[in-house]
């Protein structure tokens, strides 16, 4: 593993596939790193409904293997291999892997973020099927249906109402009996007539056949358990999580500028503080997190490493 690529990509997500395909576009020998199955977040997506120019019945699926061909078809190479440590601190940066070592003259960290969950049982089983962690891609297929919105922070109010342009009726649940939101968040959700809410609750299960159909509460203080079942009529309801986001950072922690959620700091050509590593997608700061601005950040990301390499190194 002699060899120095041009740049290392690590994740295979919407952003580190963009990122690929332009820098093998752009004739840069081009490697990407991906520890499981290519496509981060938006594979467990039955239906991408907000990507400019995706087909009718696209799914998150479908649009990464064709997202992968597109990078395989200009060049770059796509490896399975898991990251346990890096050096940045050398004009050649290496990447260590459990299978061995990798050396770029560039890196494009896209290692993206996951949502937090709820940890409840059921869960898992119902993402994509009625559990959902993004308002903006789900919100339309809950038209006229209920929705729980679980979280109090800024984003769970603001996404709370966002909800209510498709929801009829939208229940923010909170631990607590107060929210953590802005002042001037909480008040405007106080004041839409759409939105409800279940104090001092958390969610103990979710449950169904094929599709979210009904969700146990527990109320945090007294411990008693109520059951929400979706009416005959609805067939099911929507269960909006909104309690933060991980960063896949840790292991660039004390070797590249994070805010102080783990976030990677970047400018808008995607530089770090680390002279030739960039970062592209959900795990850097920004405030909003897409495919559509996924592929945007690898796209920049990959046209300013093509030109740090010449500069540096041509």
């Amino acid at each position: 593993m002699n060899k120095i690529y041009d740049v290392i990509i690590i994740g295979a997500g919407p952003a580190g596939l963009s990122a690929g395909l332009y820098a093998a576009r752009a004739k840069m020998d081009t490697l990407i790193l991906e520890k499981e199955r290519a496509g981060g977040q938006i594979v467990t997506t039955d239906e991408v409904a907000n990507y400019p120019g995706a087909v009718e019945d696209a799914t998150g699926p479908t649009l990464i293997a064709r997202m992968v061909e597109q990078a395989k078809e200009f060049g770059a190479e796509l490896k399975t291999d898991e990251i346990v440590d890096t050096d940045f601190s050398a004009d050649i940066k290496k990447v260590i892997t459990k299978d061995g070592e990798y050396s770029a003259r560039s890196i494009i960290i896209a290692t993206g973020a996951s949502p937090r969950k709820l940890g409840c049982p059921g869960e898992a089983k119902f993402t994509g099927k009625g559990v959902s962690y993004c308002a903006t891609c789900d919100g339309d297929f809950f038209t006229d249906l209920e929705i729980f919105a679980i979280g109090g922070g800024d984003t769970a109010v603001e996404e709370a109402i966002f909800l209510t342009k498709f929801a009829r009726k939208v229940t923010i649940v909170h631990r607590r009996d107060e929210l953590r939101a802005a002042k001037s968040i909480v008040e405007k959700a106080m004041k839409n007539p759409k939105i409800d809410f279940m104090w001092d609750t958390v969610v103990e299960e979710i449950k169904g056949e094929g599709i979210l159909q009904s969700a146990v509460f527990k109320n945090t203080k007294t411990g008693q358990l109520t059951e929400y079942n979706a009416s005959e009529e609805d067939m099911t309801f929507g269960m909006f999580v909104f309690v933060g986001y991980i960063p896949q950072t840790d292991i660039f922690k004390g070797k590249i500028d994070m805010d102080d959620r783990g976030y990677i700091v970047s400018n808008e050509t995607m530089k770090t503080d680390v002279e030739g590593v960039f970062v592209a997608g959900d795990v850097r700061q920004k405030t909003l997190r897409q495919v559509v601005t996924a592929v945007s950040d690898g796209a920049v990301a990959a046209v300013n490493c093509e030109k740090y390499i010449e500069e540096k190194f041509e």
